[in-house]
């Protein structure tokens, strides 16, 4: 069944090509409506009935699903058109923007991953008495509260909540699952006659809690804390903030679904090997310390994950990718906006990538200000910070002119930037920016006064992983390049092995995570392929002669797919059996060095560096000074041994 595009010009204020709509999307797309939300209601009422039915207006979308609840339909899917799109200042034709948003809203949706997490309602108030038990005395009906005073206070006569003293030593995990660990605690005394008392301190006391209320005014108890749930945290000397803090830990009571925003595969972890420390970047990167060592890779704790994503964008191995949605999710987006507005008409449009923040700020624009350009194409991102090199890259290779970013108030702008500046280095300064911009005429005004370059000229939709779409991405930005520097730190690049120095230990070898280093079974060889290099840095860190160095690069040649010989030399024959073992520059080595000490005085000492192992083995066991050998064994008592002693006697 052909799904039915409902549109809306809002009163005249925007223009809307029907037909054009229609040819482009290949949907239903009746005449506009002037007023579907208000006079024309029963057209949508009759659109929802009828089934299969897409509205354009996400301004009032509470409206057509209350529509649809009455008339007992699901309620229908909605975009936004108008705010996007309609509303602009721009007199170029807004056809391929509208059919490019058309499609990727009929993209199959990604179902979201959650766990639940059940808060009990118990909840930890820190802070000054004054602050903390007039809050506690506000959530006693509806919250179990004990409050944590300093010190020893006076108390009021009431046992709506309980009170200790004490110091916070550590605190930590999430929402519903809160562990505490207090230092000379003191519990109230309930009974006797008069103001309560404190028992004695002691050291150590562990508790848990579903949500701490921190009125403290210190220091917060965990790095990002607007961003750990459960944690809320108001400055005692603001009253409006303490109430909203009070209001909010009131609402805390139940069973809440918890987001998984990261996929994880430790296997491809290129963290650590045998005590080593290889790539860090993502714990350098995680605002919230919810990414954290465990053993050879690292460990991702879901309770405390506030979905940044800004661990995918900088993985190298994809050990770590967003999953809400996932990475090749944004990809089919970012590729069905770029042929949309192509195949409708359009050329060279720009990209421009923002969460709920830059949306409100489109909106605004739109409302009161010049909007949008038709040829920008915003695309919404729940989570900005996942909008890394690689889908900058598979943007530009798509056909888009340039790409940029409008992150929210809240946003790591350290780590995009870092993003962008890798992009920009593999796309030789292509524009892709990160917009420090709050003022939404600033935004229109910065997108109308660019200027806009030329698009590629054959765009490609490259698949795979991160790794291998930004490859495929970059040749086809570079057609004849052969190599692309890149700055320290990238993820992409050769290793560089210092053969006067390699004595082909093959340490870095048996430590390197990817398998970008190899050797040969059958000769002495460091062999290396540069494709599935994560540049971690591991193999210089072990490589016990200091021979070996990175260098940041993108081989655009077919070269990096596969192994290329980095040092090589001739093999050692034993001298016994001519069997091939070691290489033969270590063993001469080994032989000079030697020569002459004390305990390899005895020629036949010193060819059995020249053996191989079964040979070396088999020559001492033969030797008089055999190591092997132990004290003779006695000879076995025969009956004549018996017979011949009975004869004596």
């Amino acid at each position: 069944m052909v799904k039915t595009l409902i549109t809306c010009d809002c009163l005249g204020s925007q223009t809307i090509d029907a037909k054009g709509l229609a040819e482009t999307t290949g949907l239903k797309v009746p005449k506009p409506c002037s007023a579907l939300c208000t006079t024309q209601i029963d057209r949508a009422a009759a659109a929802i009935e009828a089934g299969e039915a897409i509205f354009s207006c996400a301004q009032e979308a509470r409206v057509f699903e209350e529509l649809a609840g009455e008339l007992d339909q699901p309620a229908p899917p909605v975009l936004d058109l108008r705010d996007r799109a309609g509303w602009t200042a721009d007199d170029a034709p807004t056809l391929p923007k509208m059919s490019a948003l058309v499609a990727e809203a009929l993209l199959p949706a990604t179902p979201d991953k959650s766990v639940d997490v059940v808060s009990e309602g118990t909840c930890l108030i820190l802070g000054a008495p004054e602050v903390a038990l007039a809050a506690a005395e506000a959530l006693k009906d509806i919250l179990g509260v004990t409050v944590l005073l300093d010190q020893p206070a006076e108390v009021p006569d009431t046992r709506g909540f309980d009170v200790v003293v004490g110091a916070l030593r550590r605190a930590g995990g999430a929402l519903g699952q809160f562990d505490v660990v207090l230092d000379r605690v003191q519990t109230l005394i309930p009974g006797g006659r008069g103001g309560f008392a404190f028992d004695a301190p002691r050291d150590g006391a562990q508790s848990q809690c579903d949500i701490i209320l921190d009125l403290s005014g210190n220091t917060p108890l965990f790095p990002a804390p607007e961003k750990r749930e459960g944690y809320l945290r108001a400055d005692p000397g603001h009253p409006g903030a303490v109430s909203a803090a009070i209001l909010a830990a009131s609402q805390l009571h139940g069973v809440f679904e918890k987001p998984l925003y990261i996929r994880a595969e430790p296997l491809l972890c290129a963290h650590s090997r045998a005590g080593q420390t290889g790539c860090t970047r993502c714990l350098d990167l995680c605002p919230t310390g919810a990414i954290t060592p465990d053993g050879d890779h690292v460990s991702i704790d879901p309770m405390i994950c506030a979905g940044c994503g800004a661990c995918s964008s900088a993985c190298p191995s994809g050990a770590v990718s967003y999953d809400a949605p996932p990475v090749d999710q944004t990809m089919r987006r970012v590729q069905t906006l770029a042929r949309a507005y192509r195949e409708a008409g359009g050329s060279a449009p720009r990209l421009l990538v923002h969460d709920a923040h830059g949306t409100e700020m489109i909106a605004l624009s739109a409302r009161y200000g010049r909007g949008l350009p038709a040829d920008v194409i915003p695309m919404e991102m729940a989570a900005i910070g996942a909008f890394g090199h690689a889908e900058a890259l598979a943007a530009l290779a798509a056909g888009f002119a340039t790409v940029q970013l409008l992150p929210g108030p809240h946003a790591d702008l350290d780590a995009m930037e870092a993003q962008a500046a890798l992009a920009r280095a593999l796309t030789s300064d292509r524009m892709v920016e990160v917009l420090s911009i709050v003022d939404p005429d600033a935004l229109s005004d910065h997108l109308f006064e660019a200027v806009v370059p030329d698009a590629i000229a054959a765009p490609v939709a490259p698949m795979g992983t991160r790794r291998q779409i930004t490859r495929q991405s970059a040749r086809a930005l570079h057609p004849g390049d052969d190599t692309l520097p890149l700055p320290d730190g990238a993820p992409y690049g050769a290793v560089l092995v210092n053969t006067d120095a390699c004595t082909l230990c093959l340490s870095c070898v048996s430590l390197c995570p990817s398998g970008a280093l190899g050797d040969n079974p059958d000769a002495p060889q460091l062999r290396f392929q540069e494709d599935a290099c994560l540049q971690c840095g591991l193999c210089a860190t072990v490589c016990p002669e200091d021979a070996i160095s990175l260098q940041p690069q993108l081989d655009l040649s077919d070269r990096a797919l596969s192994q290329r010989v980095l040092h090589e030399e001739e093999p050692f024959a034993c001298i016994e059996c001519g069997a091939l073992f070691g290489v033969k520059s270590t063993i001469d080595n080994i032989m000079a060095k030697l020569e002459g000490h004390s305990m390899f005085n005895d020629p036949d000492k010193l060819r059995m560096i020249q053996m191989c192992d079964n040979c070396r083995v088999n020559a001492q066991f033969h030797s008089e000074a055999n190591p092997f050998a132990g004290k003779e064994r006695p000879r076995p008592r025969t009956t004549e041994d018996y017979l011949s002693k009975r004869r004596d006697h």
